[in-house]
């Protein structure tokens, strides 16, 4: 189904969303052929988003670091299937020291999803924070063998990004900036420091229906290469564009158009930096980071593409963004899009864990009102009333904040960096459930104790 034009999607899906500000940019025929920007850089504030707005680009920036670790391959100072040890020393005679740099371009070194995301809980904000967050994944035995299985991990560009500064002796932002940004005329983008942009678009995490703002212009140094590229939306047009040309560059040509496609059998739908769709020729790669996503896609054959970039995270079911990008990318690009379907389970899901709190915090006071009936309770269909709600308190409590965090890859407290709303929701829900089965039993037995 067609959507109209870019404006007809930014009208209809910018307000649902709940981000404060967005911009994009459009190239074909070799130029950038329209820009644009709505909102504002700060929920409340009145400086206008323009295509020239810096925003954290979240996981696009996977690809500038591919391109920096070809860079060295190509140079003769990398070989794409050398095993990492051979260039970082803390992985010798450890279990990922196997783990080659093609396998960790692709995707299939056997790192997880779960061991790639704990990375955002470690910050220290030191000038060694990359380094050290290597080096305790050295340490770590990866989940799968290396090879076995296509999995989506941060954890293996952040090793690349340790690998990009050993190799060339210079620190990873200061490598993408000369050898990337700089060549191809980003003017107004750079690598994630660890210091205060205030120039740069402040984040929103969600909120319980709305959007609140991060601590404006905050960068961190540890999470640079598989997230943290801060970019403007003419910039990285400008990046599409060289990634397209067909020209020796930044990297040569066949490198570029490698880097574009399947990396191997383990790895259909990922290049090296970029999922690959070969069915319909799609070349593109998503970002979220606390505050922001993104969205760039190319048409390598064609050489169309489209960049879009919001400052607003989203939520579950309420305030989600995905139609928005994804609508902007279909209109530039001519596609036709659906739309993401009804989200009424998610919404009811996440309506449920903001309401459970509110219920057990009132059964608690139901229980104190019919302490009497509670305290009579005897026998053993009694004895199983009291005590059975404790049990399933418990092991709802622990699918709530240990299982289900697993089954989506993310710890608890990094889904409470991108979705504080939620992360929130379900520790008071399993918080509270427990303690309303606690409570119960308080309430039995110390009446009974008072009364023998």
């Amino acid at each position: 189904m067609p959507v109209g034009s870019i404006e007809d999607v930014v009208d209809r899906e910018l307000a649902p969303s709940g981000v404060p500000g967005l911009a994009y940019a459009v190239v074909a025929d070799g130029r950038i052929t329209s820009v644009g920007g709505r909102g504002v850089v700060r929920g409340g504030g009145d400086v206008e988003v323009t295509p020239d707005t810096a925003f954290v680009t979240g996981s696009i920036s996977k690809s500038f670091t591919a391109l920096a670790v070809m860079q060295l391959v190509e140079a003769g100072e990398v070989d794409p299937d050398a095993e990492v040890s051979r260039y970082l020393d803390t992985f010798s005679g450890r279990p990922a020291g196997a783990i080659t740099v093609r396998q960790l371009l692709s995707h299939t070194s056997g790192f997880s999803t779960l061991q790639g995301n704990v990375s955002h809980t470690d910050t220290t904000g030191g000038a060694d924070e990359l380094a050290r967050r290597v080096d305790r994944l050295a340490a770590a035995t990866p989940a799968y063998a290396p090879g076995e299985k296509w999995e989506y991990s941060n954890a293996n560009y952040e090793i690349l990004g340790r690998l990009v500064e050993v190799v060339s002796g210079q620190e990873f932002q200061d490598y993408v900036a000369t050898n990337v940004l700089e060549p191809v005329g980003m003017e107004h983008s750079f690598v994630a420091d660890g210091e205060v942009h205030p120039a740069m678009a402040t984040g929103h995490t969600p909120w319980f229906g709305a959007k609140r703002p991060l601590p404006t212009g905050v960068t961190e140094r540890g999470t640079a290469p598989q997230g943290g590229i801060v970019a403007s939306a003419g910039d990285l047009a400008r990046y599409l564009l060289v990634m397209m040309n067909g020209e020796d560059d930044v990297l040569s040509a066949a490198g570029k158009a490698s880097m574009m496609r399947p990396a191997g059998g383990a790895s259909p739908f990922y290049g090296f930096g970029w999922f690959v769709d070969s069915g319909n020729g799609r070349v593109w790669h998503s970002g979220s980071t606390p505050g922001f996503e993104s969205l760039a896609t190319m048409v390598p054959a064609e050489g169309k593409g489209v960049v879009v970039l919001v400052n607003g995270g989203s939520g579950v079911g309420f305030g989600e963004t995905a139609q928005l990008r994804n609508g902007i990318t279909a209109a530039a690009l001519g596609f036709d899009y659906e739309g993401e379907g009804s989200r009424i389970f998610q919404k009811a899901l996440f309506v449920a864990l903001v309401l459970l709190p509110v219920i057990y915090l009132l059964s608690m006071v139901w229980a104190w009102r019919h302490r009497g009936e509670i305290r009579a309770k005897s026998g053993a269909f009694g004895l199983f009333s009291l005590w059975f709600p404790l049990l399933t308190t418990a092991g709802a409590a622990w699918v709530v904040l240990d299982l289900v965090p697993r089954l989506l890859g993310s710890p608890l407290r990094t889904i409470r960096l991108f979705q504080p709303d939620l992360g929130l929701a379900m520790t008071a829900t399993a918080v509270t459930g427990v303690l309303w089965a606690v409570f119960r039993l308080a309430v039995a037995y110390t009446g009974r104790s008072g009364s023998s």
